[in-house]
């Protein structure tokens, strides 16, 4: 049966971050559609003023693919802030949605702050709010802390710095961002919307401690990889894949659907 899909990025990134992912994600699944949104203020919407709050995020997003929407309920698979943005989603409008899966995100509530952001990731940011005009320093940064397998590739460095310049993200618009993500509080209960936390061990940005608090909460089943770090898809694209291609399967009518368990493999 084809799936229709959204996928949704984090803090300051845009749907050219994620690289090689959907290109493997339409082999795994070639009778899906697939929807790269750019949130507010960036990427292709980097002309726009980003909302103050993830409900205002997903509502910009909603009334972008309302006519999507109208074909019936989406999947959306979303990584950091995006996951906020998914779950907010799910718990306001879950008759839109088939699923969610969630990657590396963290919720207050859930997680203190030092673990869902951690303090190394401070003074980059700070940087980049306070002074920083750099795009090749800023890229640099955000590449060291999302990435293990490509933190130092010079040839995707030039790429995020390419996309720096065409679609700058303005100091505003992050600030907007941050201060949604750090003023969101999820629902008490988890949504009515079948869900999939995935998780890396290796996520400098993130405590992973953050998913398995979610994951717990909720119970909701937690698949973790070992050594990948923030930015799961461009570290670990068929790992995702797999993944999902297999907790669909749980998930289909005679499917074994289990909820929270972890379970950590490469």
């Amino acid at each position: 049966m084809t799936k229709n899909w959204i996928l949704l990025r984090g803090l300051m990134r845009e749907q050219r971050h994620w690289e090689d992912f959907p290109r493997r994600f339409r082999q795994h699944f070639p009778d899906d559609n697939l929807i790269l949104a750019d949130l507010s203020g960036f990427g292709t919407e980097h002309g726009e003023t980003s909302p103050l709050s993830i409900t205002g995020i997903t509502e910009r997003l909603r009334l972008r693919w309302h006519p999507w929407l109208r074909q019936g309920p989406v999947h959306l698979l979303a990584l950091s802030l995006g996951g906020m943005v998914a779950i907010d989603w799910a718990s306001r409008h879950p008759q839109q949605l088939a699923g969610l899966v969630l990657m590396n995100t963290s919720l207050a509530g859930f997680s203190p702050f030092y673990q869902r952001l951690r303090p190394q990731a401070y003074w980059p940011l700070l940087k980049w709010l306070l002074w920083q005009r750099d795009p090749q320093a800023q890229e640099a940064a955000i590449l060291h802390l999302t990435s293990r397998r490509f933190a130092e590739d010079q040839e995707l460095l030039a790429r995020w710095t390419r996309y720096a310049r065409e679609h700058p993200a303005t100091r505003r618009n992050t600030l907007c961002q941050l201060l949604a993500a750090l003023r969101y509080r999820p629902p008490s209960r988890s949504p009515s919307v079948p869900m999939l936390v995935l998780n890396s061990q290796g996520d400098r940005l993130v405590n992973p401690r953050c998913s398995q608090a979610l994951a717990e909460a909720w119970h909701l089943p937690l698949r973790r990889h070992p050594v990948a770090g923030h930015d799961l898809p461009l570290d670990e694209p068929e790992w995702v894949c797999r993944q999902v291609a297999s907790w669909l399967a749980e998930e289909a009518p005679g499917g074994n659907n289990m909820s929270y368990k972890p379970v950590t493999s490469c």
